[in-house]
């Protein structure tokens, strides 16, 4: 019964990206062209909800959906870690002219062709944790 609210959740978000033009690759072509705030508005507003709830989760110490106290815990800023990985799914959002999320709603969509990329992402992912202990974190 729990794993089926996050699946109602996620279909709900995924109808908003969607009606968003969010997973339009014209609106991310636009987007890395500097050629309109349509997506920079999009980030820019889940940055600034972000930043609220979490601090909203701090100051009133919420507890997650299985009843724990949700704790945050400091991450060593690596300057590396963030070139690389910045580098990486930046180009990667780039060339397929999609992000992680929003590939699984293209293929809801019926978009077919994204089982490639997503093919490539799940590779990505098995290599990052092959070679997890070697790269700079």
């Amino acid at each position: 019964m729990k794993l089926l609210k996050f699946l109602i959740v996620g279909i709900f978000f995924g109808i908003a990206l969607s009606k968003g033009e969010v997973v339009s690759w014209f609106r991310i072509y636009e987007m890395f062209r500097f050629d309109a705030f349509h997506m920079y508005g999009i980030i820019g507003s889940a940055v600034v909800m972000g930043v609220i709830i979490v601090w909203f989760m701090k100051r009133t110490s919420m507890k997650s959906i299985d009843g724990e106290l949700i704790r945050f815990t400091p991450k060593k800023f690596s300057i590396p870690r963030y070139i690389f990985g910045g580098t990486f799914f930046g180009l990667g959002w780039a060339m397929v002219g999609a992000c992680p999320g929003p590939m699984y709603i293209l293929l809801g969509k019926g978009y077919f062709a994204i089982l490639i990329v997503i093919f490539g992402a799940l590779v990505g992912t098995f290599v990052y944790g092959l070679l997890r202990s070697r790269l700079p974190h």
